[in-house]
Formats: structure tokens, C-alpha cells, sequence
């Protein structure tokens, strides 16, 4: 099979260009070649930007499909089908949980939710528009592509090399032990998927040659805030005890916790993926794998949580 991967030498797209040469395919990878350049050399690589619209490269060739990891915005995307056209078999499109309705939505809804309107006319990415352009984006795919677009919507994804540190930091923290400062609730509902079943996923879709919406979450079993720092703990031999503290005494986003109003969105089925051939890998294996490549790259600064100095001062005495 030869795959096109739009994006492919960070996290996500690094897992399923792992996950497709493992499985014998052709793959092309297709960036700016400024990172990951090391990676892959088996993999043939096409230079050009989607942010300048620079798809040069790309106007020859033929692939049986494209995986699209780094389309944001509705022009990302049309820009890549338009140089593409009927060159390639299925388009794969990875989208994102935010495309969903964020109200009167119970636990378990599946990929029929209703989604947010789309929108069109901005490029600036918030939580207002993130997931509105990524619904806009789906619907490009599916009306050029039809029967041959697939959708995968992550949720929280977890595993080595990951660039966002939500759950390198419970990794780390609770690596560390003793009392851990938690802005949240300890029974919040979370749901993670390793990186590596996500590529899993993506990759068995392409093989079976499968249309349709698929929601990639993990663990098979439902999992909480405590339950994923205790585990973070087990497999680095260390003991803590959670310490809730107020939302309001941290700002901003706090890693991988939510109101109570959005705990529904850590609580999607995950049953149309899993019968398609998404893998579940426990939480355990991943959290240890995170540990120690996290150790391996020398545990530096992270974009989010709380450094040591910080979480001192909101538990304060023992």
C-alpha cells in the first residue's frame, strides 16, 4: 500500500509512519522538512508548506491513500485535495473530539453526536474556533471524497514523544511522590488513547479500506483522574496521596482536567473504533513507556502544570 502522510515526524503523525512501514507500506512523507528529519529514511519525502500553501511537490504521483494529520483550516485542506484529486484512493482525515455539541450531551454518545456549525472565515485557532474548523474540514472531506473519506476523532492522546506534556506531567509528577496538588475533582472521568493504538487504528482503517466517523479513546476500561495518577505512581515505584485543590488557584487550563459540565467528553463510546481494530494498550504500559522516555530525553521544562515551587505553595503544610 502507499500512503501519503501530510504531516508525519511529530507524535501523532510519527506514530501511525511507525505503525504503516511496520506493516509493509510505501509511505511519503510530506512537510516543511525542518524537524524529525532523522526519521524514516526508508520513507520518501516531499517538501512544501500548507501554511503558505506551497504543495509543488505533490503534483505528481499516485497514493491508495492520504493520512491528513496537520489540516487545521478548511484552506488546508482544500488545498491538498485540490492538488490531489482522484491521485489518491481514500482520504483519512484526523479531527479531533472538539467537533461535538458541548452541551445535553450524556456519558457514552457515539460518533452520530451532533457537531458544532462549522466555521469558515478564520484561521485563528481557540477554543471557539478549533473544533468548529475541524468540522468544516470533515465536511470538505466527505463531500469530494464521499465513500472514500474516513474520520478519526482522537480524544486525549498519551504516549512517547508527545509535544503537549498534558500527561507527561502526571508522569512525572507522580513520579516524584508524596502529596500532589490536583485543580480538579478525583473522580473526574478521563480518557486517553496510547498514540500507538490511535496509529493502529489509522492504519487498519486504510487496509480495510473502511469509510465512516471512528472515535479513537482509550482505556478499554473507564479510568478517573486518581485512577490515571495512581497508576503514573505504580509503575514508578512511588507513593502519593492527591491533594484537591480550588480550579481558581491555577490558571489557566489545567492538564487533562475539565469542569463537571464537560465531564461527558471524556466519556465517548469507544465501540465502533474497537470493532474496526482499535487496539487497547493499558494504562500501565503506557505511563511506563511516557516515564522513561521522558527520563531519556532528560525531563525538560514543561509547557504545562505546576512546577515544584508553585505546588508547594497551594498545598502548603503537611
Amino acid at each position: 500500500m502507499r500512503i501519503l502522510v501530510l504531516g508525519g515526524t511529530a507524535f501523532v503523525g510519527r506514530a501511525i509512519v511507525e505503525d504503516a512501514l511496520r506493516e509493509g507500506a510505501e509511505v511519503t512523507l510530506f512537510g516543511r522538512g525542518r524537524t524529525g528529519t532523522e526519521l524514516f529514511p526508508e520513507a520518501t519525502r516531499r517538501i512544501g508548506d500548507r501554511d503558505t500553501g506551497d504543495y509543488t511537490a505533490l503534483r505528481e504521483g499516485e497514493w491508495d491513500a492520504v493520512v491528513d494529520v496537520s489540516g487545521y483550516v478548511p484552506r488546508h485542506v482544500a488545498q491538498a485535495m485540490a492538488v490531489l484529486g482522484d491521485r489518491v484512493g481514500r482520504y483519512l482525515f484526523l479531527s479531533s473530539h472538539a467537533v461535538y455539541v458541548q452541551s445535553g450531551i450524556g456519558p457514552g454518545s457515539d460518533e452520530d453526536t451532533p457537531r458544532r456549525a462549522p466555521v469558515r472565515d478564520t484561521e485563528v485557532l481557540d477554543n471557539d474556533t478549533y473544533g468548529p474548523c475541524k468540522v468544516a474540514c470533515e465536511d470538505d472531506v466527505l463531500a469530494r471524497y464521499g465513500e472514500r473519506a474516513t474520520i478519526v476523532r482522537p480524544g486525549k492522546v498519551a504516549g512517547p514523544h508527545d509535544v503537549q506534556d498534558t500527561f507527561t506531567y502526571w508522569s512525572r509528577r507522580a513520579a516524584r511522590g508524596g502529596r500532589i496538588a490536583l485543580p480538579g475533582r478525583p473522580e473526574q472521568p478521563i480518557q486517553v488513547v496510547d498514540s500507538r493504538d490511535l496509529a493502529r487504528l489509522v492504519t487498519r482503517l486504510l487496509i480495510d479500506d473502511r469509510p465512516g466517523a471512528f472515535h479513537a479513546v482509550g482505556p478499554a476500561e473507564p479510568t478517573t483522574l486518581a485512577d490515571l495518577i495512581g497508576v503514573c505512581a505504580q509503575v514508578a515505584g512511588t507513593e502519593v496521596e492527591i491533594v484537591p485543590v480550588s480550579p481558581d488557584a491555577v490558571p489557566g487550563p489545567f492538564p487533562l482536567v475539565c469542569p463537571k459540565e464537560q465531564w461527558h467528553t471524556r466519556q465517548r463510546s469507544a465501540a465502533r473504533a474497537r470493532a474496526a481494530g482499535l487496539p487497547t494498550t493499558p494504562l500501565s504500559t503506557t505511563a511506563a513507556d511516557v516515564l522513561a522516555w521522558d527520563r531519556a530525553r532528560g525531563e525538560p521544562p514543561l509547557s504545562s502544570g505546576l512546577s515544584a515551587t508553585e505546588e508547594a505553595r497551594l498545598l502548603g503544610p503537611a
